[in-house]
């Protein structure tokens, strides 16, 4: 039973769709860990939070006081807080308003 010149095509363009995307997100993956190794190399810090993140990192500290993990978010909030001030590169997006903006919690 032979496959129609459509079955074929449509097979084509399904392994070509699958093996471009994944080479895709294969290689822009590399390039984001190639940066994040530069900049470890560079300063042996790295902001771990991208402005979003912690901004919601902080309003979760807020809103749970009582909870369990509060200590431990805490931590990670005042440590990205502290690695943003003292590095002058960095892998998120950050200005330096933000940056001077920010308060330990």
């Amino acid at each position: 039973m032979a496959l129609t010149p459509a079955v074929l095509g449509m097979l084509a363009f399904t392994l070509l769709a699958f093996w471009g995307v994944a080479l895709w997100a294969l290689a822009r993956t590399l390039r984001q860990e190639g940066r994040k190794v530069d900049i470890l190399k560079q300063q042996n810090r790295m902001d771990t939070y991208s402005p979003k993140a912690l901004a919601e990192l902080r309003e979760w500290i807020e809103q749970n006081p009582d909870d369990p993990l509060v200590d431990t978010a805490r931590e990670r909030y005042n440590e990205c807080v502290e690695v943003l001030r003292q590095t002058d590169t960095h892998y998120y997006d950050w200005s330096d308003e933000e940056i001077a903006r920010l308060e330990r919690v």
